[in-house]
């Protein structure tokens, strides 16, 4: 269980320990609200990768249509904006577990909607835009709680182990969901996943407590607060955020290169229906690796001086497309490539870093909604481009667009680094 500290005001916790190091996985995993949180996130990313695939392959199916099957497959990211522009600020409301039970409960709706036999692929691509706007949210939710479970020198190294499951849990989930689908039809692998969102559901319901207590701040009314009145608290705390030159930066260095090569992987079911599962295990388990060296391995320190490089591994194997390489050459490309998605967490940390406490959830639900909006644009680019180049052509272009932005977006991203970042998290080893 956390210490009574966890329970008070983030403002007005004692500041994090600067010469220890935080505790391990293992010590983590012993707080029991965290295990809820963690394992909830687990089981919602499995039903998630599962349902994603069976969608993608159920659409591919019917249309044989790259664009369809990479919308289909990263559609709900599109809706996370709206949800970042209009009602985040529910992630730092006064009661943050009530609402992101409430938001795992629409979620489990939503997925067992999408098992229903005949359902019209007008409905399914409906389904997940509703998904997605409640899912942005449910992440700012569950990033603000996970902010008031650990204590603020364990933070990176929570973020790290989420990171890393997802990685890993997303290697089984591809590969898992393969094996379903040779004995199983779509509909059948959305009752599988929709077991596994309830049980994510019951997993945050059963061991986070609520935390009425949050911090006073701008924007934030008295208690019970309307509609408009979110709307407003949600519109002025963006306004603020992206009034920051430095933000804005990371921000930018989040949501884009990430983006882009997400749309390379949104082109796998049609560059090699065969081996696609192949392709999106090994780019998955390369992010699992990622996540475990540089958040386990590294001190913050070293983890900023490495984002720059892991950025640019993240796209240039990408670029080997253009061969027209085998499988296998393919596929250790893109494990190696994957590493690079761990270039998110220094940049997180530093965002964290110049974030205020009072908004610091919604802010966390922001750059993860515009994150997962960009993976969705970069599929929707990436299907719409390979209409007319191809798939292989247009992995190329977007790894060359993904490494272009990293560069030139790099000098802002230095510029963005405040003494607050060292003060926080640099001696932290994750």
């Amino acid at each position: 269980m956390p210490s009574d500290d966890a329970s008070a005001p983030p403002s007005a916790r004692p500041p994090a320990p600067t010469g220890t190091p935080p505790t391990g996985y293992r010590v983590l995993l012993r707080n029991r609200e965290f295990a809820g949180l963690y394992a909830g996130f687990t089981l919602t990313v499995a039903a998630s990768t599962l349902s994603g695939f069976a969608l993608g392959t159920l659409v591919d199916d019917r249309t044989g249509s790259p664009f369809l099957t990479a919308v289909s497959m990263y559609g709900a990211t599109f809706a996370t904006v709206l949800g970042a522009l209009t009602l985040m600020s529910v992630a730092d409301g006064k009661r943050p577990r009530r609402v992101l039970v409430t938001l795992q409960c629409v979620s489990l709706a939503g997925v067992a909607a999408q098992a229903v036999p005949g359902l019209p692929l007008a409905a399914r691509f409906g389904l997940l835009l509703v998904l997605g706007f409640f899912q942005s949210l449910g992440t700012g939710a569950r990033m603000g709680l996970l902010a008031e479970v650990v204590p603020a020198s364990a933070y990176a190294l929570a973020r790290s182990l989420m990171n890393i499951t997802s990685g890993g849990t997303a290697v089984l989930g591809f590969a898992v969901g393969a094996l379903l689908l040779r004995h199983l039809n779509p509909h059948d692998v959305f009752v599988v996943a929709a077991v596994l969102t309830g049980l994510g559901l019951v997993a945050v319901a059963t061991t986070v407590r609520e935390y009425s207590t949050r911090p006073a701040g701008p924007g934030r009314p008295g208690p019970r607060p309307g509609p408009l009145s979110g709307l407003r608290r949600t519109w002025a705390a963006n306004v603020e955020l992206f009034s920051h030159p430095g933000r804005r930066a990371l921000l930018l260095n989040l949501w884009v290169p990430n983006g882009l090569i997400v749309g390379c992987e949104a082109l796998f079911i049609s560059y090699d229906p065969e081996h696609a599962g192949i392709l999106l295990a090994a780019g998955s388990a390369g992010m699992l690796l990622g996540d475990l060296t540089v958040g386990r391995l590294l001190t913050a320190g070293r983890r900023r001086r490495c984002a720059f490089a892991l950025r640019l591994l993240l796209a240039v194997l990408y670029l080997l497309f253009a061969a027209d390489p085998p499988t296998s050459v393919a596929a250790v490309a893109v494990f190696v490539a994957g590493a690079g998605f761990a270039a998110t967490l220094p940049l997180q940390e530093q965002l964290l870093a110049l974030t205020p406490d009072p908004v610091r959830g919604q802010v966390q639900g922001v750059e993860s909604a515009g994150r997962m909006t960009w993976q969705g644009i970069g599929a929707a680019l990436a299907g719409g481009v390979a209409l007319h180049l191809g798939p292989g052509t247009t992995i190329t272009a977007l790894a060359t667009l993904s490494v272009t932005v990293t560069v030139l977006s790099r000098p802002s991203v230095l510029r963005a680094r405040s003494p607050q970042v060292t003060g926080r998290v640099g001696s932290e080893r994750a």
